[in-house]
């Protein structure tokens, strides 16, 4: 087991990352201090991993709950949150009740938002069982619901007490979902260093072959580049905005298609095509980096080419971002691997990145 600290004084918290972590009793115990624990999960993750974590659960005397929701984006709304505060409430939860987050992005990021807002804030722990949550939605503490007209609009900063990335559930994704998770893999490398970068195009079969040891590494050195960037910039004031290199673009074709149609990492991956080609057009970044890109995505088995939304939806689709500055999309541009810019772009240089990528 490897473990990587998220460094925020009082409220710093480890991510352990290995393989059999759910079924490891001590890797909780010291975040449950209350006399009950609620498990957040859904219709698909519960009968691959529920049991196993009861059963790391029962040595420690606690009062489980089991709250059981649908599956996928679609259901990352208000309605659902609702499900997990009428079980609390029904379960007469107290504000030492823990909360468990046991599935993927979607999940993850509901359980935090319930619990960051249920009697003001309970502690909560991140169990994530897919790549994509467990190199970037788990860590951090961005929570939050979509709403109709913007993706993660509603919600809050709130921190879990730990993160239990079991590595070995990976087996169990589907291709989609491991190439979703691919896509922030390829994001944290383009951002961060080109080494990282270097090492996920000499790896990328590996990576789509689920392959134990290249994973663990992925997991290990993206969560090290988050909880680096997240301990100098917890509430996203400057240099966390970093992280949604690609988002721009692929928040607006996940909301313009309908919520679900295409996974996040697909959206993200095909956002950070579209965001490299802006950044070739305003001159920040040199085609050959665009070029190797795009091949890696591509080779991530991703989508490289964007939905016919129209040029007018996905600008304001974009307006409705949480980066967006009096009415100004800003972007997150690539000037080379390791280096970005948050800047706004010229009309005409968007609409002419959105017409050469469809």
């Amino acid at each position: 087991m490897i473990t990587v600290n998220v460094e925020l004084g009082d409220r710093a918290y480890p991510i352990h990352i290995g393989a059999g972590l759910i079924g490891r009793t001590e890797l909780y115990a010291p975040h449950i201090t209350g006399s009950s624990v609620a498990i957040v999960t859904n219709t698909t993750v519960d009968p691959l991993y529920g049991d196993a974590l009861r059963a790391a659960l029962a040595p420690l005397g606690k009062k489980v709950t089991t709250v059981v929701l649908p599956d996928g984006e679609a259901h990352k709304n208000l309605e659902t949150l609702n499900q997990i505060f009428t079980a609390l409430l029904t379960e007469r939860a107290d504000r030492k009740t823990t909360l468990i987050a046991l599935g993927g992005g979607v999940i993850g990021d509901m359980t935090g938002f319930a619990a960051a807002s249920y009697m003001r804030g309970v502690p909560f722990i991140q169990v994530p069982t897919t790549l994509l949550a467990q190199v970037d939605s788990s860590v951090g503490g961005k929570t939050g619901i979509n709403h109709p007209l913007g993706k993660n609009m509603i919600g809050a900063f709130y921190q879990p007490q730990a993160v239990i990335a079991d590595i070995a559930v990976l087996r169990t994704l589907p291709p989609r979902e491991l190439a979703a998770g691919i896509a922030e893999v390829i994001k944290t490398g383009a951002i961060a260093e080109s080494e990282f970068f270097d090492w996920i195009e000499a790896n990328i079969p590996a990576l789509n072959d689920c392959d134990a040891t290249a994973l663990a590494h992925a997991v290990k050195r993206s969560c090290e580049v988050k909880a680096a960037v997240v301990a100098a910039d917890e509430r996203e004031g400057g240099l966390r905005a970093i992280l949604n290199f690609g988002h721009t673009f692929g928040h607006a074709i996940e909301a313009g298609l309908g919520y679900g149609e295409w996974l996040h990492g697909e959206a993200v991956g095909c956002g950070m095509v579209m965001a490299a080609d802006l950044s070739v057009r305003l001159g920040r970044l040199d085609e050959n980096s665009r070029a190797r890109l795009t091949r890696l995505i591509a080779a991530a088995k991703l989508p490289v080419k964007a939905p016919a939304l129209g040029a007018d939806r996905y600008i304001d689709l974009m307006k409705v971002d949480k980066k967006a500055e009096a009415g100004e999309i800003k972007f997150i541009l690539l000037e080379r691997f390791g280096k970005t810019k948050i800047t706004g772009a010229p009309d005409e240089a968007v609409r002419a990145t959105l017409a050469a990528s469809v």
